[in-house]
C-alpha cells in the first residue's frame, strides 16, 4: 500500500474538518417521514428531506414495490439492451411520458445518470451547451463530460441578458442546448422558463430542464416548472427519489427521436443495470397516487406558505419562492452549522450549508417542507426558530 498517498488523503480529510466543511450525516433508524427516529432513538421533526409529498413510506407505494419484487425478483442482473428490460420498466416509462405530456421517456438508476447521459449523447462536434451557473452538480459534470469537442458556456444565474449574449456567441453552432434546473436546490428559486423558451426559439436552441425539485411540487397537477409557467420545453429530466416515491432512479422525457438516441447511445444506460423492479414499482405507484390525489399538492403549498410566512414574521431572511425549499440566510458558515445543531436540541432536524456549497457569506439553513407535515409539526419548528432568534 502506498503509505505516502494514504497520509496525504488523511491530511486532506483533516483539512475539511478545519475548514468546517466536514460532514457527519444523521443516521435514521426509521422509515422516511415528517417525523423520523435517529440511530440513538431520538424522534425529530424532519425538515431536510426531499420527501415532498410524504410518499416514501406510503402503503400504496410499498405495495407497488412489494408486488414488483415478488413478480420480477430483486434485480435485472443485466443492462437494458441485453436482457435487463422488464415490462415494469416499460409501464413506468409510458406513465412518465403521459404524466409529462411528452412522446416518450426512458429511465436511469438516478437523475445524475440521466443528466450525464443526456448532454454528452446529444451534443458533439460543433455543438454548444449553455448552462446556468447555479445548476446542479450533475449538470455541471454532464457538461464537462463533453470535453473540448463541445463549446461550453455558462450564463449568470437567471440573467436573461447574459443568456442572450451566450446564445449570440454560440449562434453558429450546429446544435445548441440550454440546460437549467427548474428549481435550484440551494436557492429554492425557479428558472425563468418563459424567457428561456422565448430566447431558445429566437436562436433555434433546445431547452432541457432538470425538474427534480419541482415534480410533485409545482403546477396544478404537480408536473413541474413547465406546467407552473404554462410553457413547453424540449427535454425534461427528473428523479424518482424525491416526491415521486423517494427511492431512487431518474428519467429523461422528450420527443421520440431524442429518447431513441438515448437508448441507442447513452453510456449510463448501455453500461448500467436497469432500475431494480421494486424501485420501478414503487415509483409507478407514487405517480398514480399523485395523479389521483392532486390535493397533496395543495396541502404542500399551504404548508410551504405557512412556514415561510412564520419565519418572516420572526425576522429571518428568507428567500421567496413557491418551491418547497426555504433557504434561511444566516451569513456565517459556523453560525449556520451551530444553529442546525441547536435546532436538534429542540427535536428539529435541519441542515446548515456554508462555503463552498454556497457562496462565501451566504451560509444558510435549508428547510424542506412536506405535504405530510402537520400544522403542529410546523408550529413546533417555528417555536424552535423563535427560541434561537432570542438567544
Amino acid at each position: 500500500m502506498a503509505s505516502t498517498t494514504i497520509e496525504q488523503i488523511r491530511e486532506e480529510i483533516e483539512g475539511l474538518k478545519k475548514a468546517g466543511t466536514y460532514k457527519v450525516a444523521p443516521v435514521l433508524a426509521s422509515a422516511m417521514g415528517p417525523v423520523v427516529k435517529l440511530a440513538d432513538g431520538k424522534e425529530v421533526i424532519n425538515l431536510c428531506s426531499n420527501n415532498y409529498l410524504g410518499l416514501a413510506n406510503h402503503p400504496e407505494v410499498l405495495r407497488g414495490a412489494k408486488e414488483a419484487l415478488d413478480k420480477f425478483g430483486n434485480g435485472t442482473a443485466s443492462v437494458r439492451f441485453i436482457c435487463g428490460t422488464f415490462t415494469i420498466h416499460q409501464e413506468l416509462e409510458k406513465t412518465i411520458a403521459e404524466f409529462l405530456s411528452t412522446e416518450r421517456a426512458t429511465t436511469y438508476v438516478s437523475c445524475w445518470n440521466a443528466n450525464e447521459a443526456l448532454v454528452p449523447t446529444l451534443l458533439g462536434e460543433s455543438d454548444a451547451v449553455i448552462s446556468d451557473e447555479l445548476n446542479h452538480a450533475s449538470i455541471i459534470d454532464a457538461c464537462r463530460l463533453c470535453g473540448k469537442k463541445v463549446t461550453r458556456l455558462i450564463y449568470k444565474h437567471s440573467d436573461m441578458a447574459d443568456l442572450k449574449n451566450k446564445l449570440e456567441e454560440a449562434k453558429d453552432a450546429r446544435r445548441k442546448l440550454i440546460i437549467t434546473d427548474g428549481v435550484f436546490s440551494m436557492e429554492g428559486d425557479l428558472a425563468n422558463l418563459p424567457e428561456i423558451v422565448q430566447l431558445a426559439q429566437q436562436y433555434d436552441a433546445l431547452v432541457a430542464v432538470d425538474d427534480s425539485h419541482a415534480h410533485g411540487v409545482l403546477g396544478k397537477g404537480g408536473r413541474g416548472t413547465p406546467e407552473h409557467f404554462g410553457v413547453k420545453v424540449d427535454i425534461i429530466t427528473g428523479t424518482l427519489g424525491k416526491a415521486l416515491g423517494g427511492a431512487a432512479g431518474g428519467f429523461i422525457a422528450a420527443s421520440e427521436p431524442i429518447i431513441e438516441l438515448m437508448v441507442q447511445r447513452s453510456r449510463p444506460q448501455i453500461f448500467s443495470n436497469a432500475l431494480p423492479p421494486a424501485t420501478a414499482g414503487g415509483a409507478l405507484a407514487a405517480i398514480k397516487l399523485l395523479q389521483n390525489n392532486p390535493q397533496l399538492i395543495n396541502q404542500l403549498q399551504e404548508n410551504v406558505a405557512y412556514l415561510r410566512n412564520g419565519l418572516k414574521e420572526l425576522g429571518y431572511n428568507v428567500i421567496d419562492s413557491p418551491s418547497a425549499i426555504i433557504p434561511i440566510i444566516i451569513g456565517d458558515t459556523a453560525k449556520a452549522i451551530r444553529m442546525a445543531d441547536e435546532m436538534l436540541k429542540y427535536d428539529i432536524l435541519i441542515t446548515g450549508f456554508g462555503f463552498p456549497v454556497v457562496p462565501e457569506g451566504t451560509a444558510r439553513l435549508r428547510a424542506q417542507v412536506s405535504a405530510a407535515h402537520t400544522r403542529s409539526h410546523l408550529d413546533k419548528a417555528l417555536e424552535a426558530f423563535k427560541a434561537l432568534r432570542e438567544m
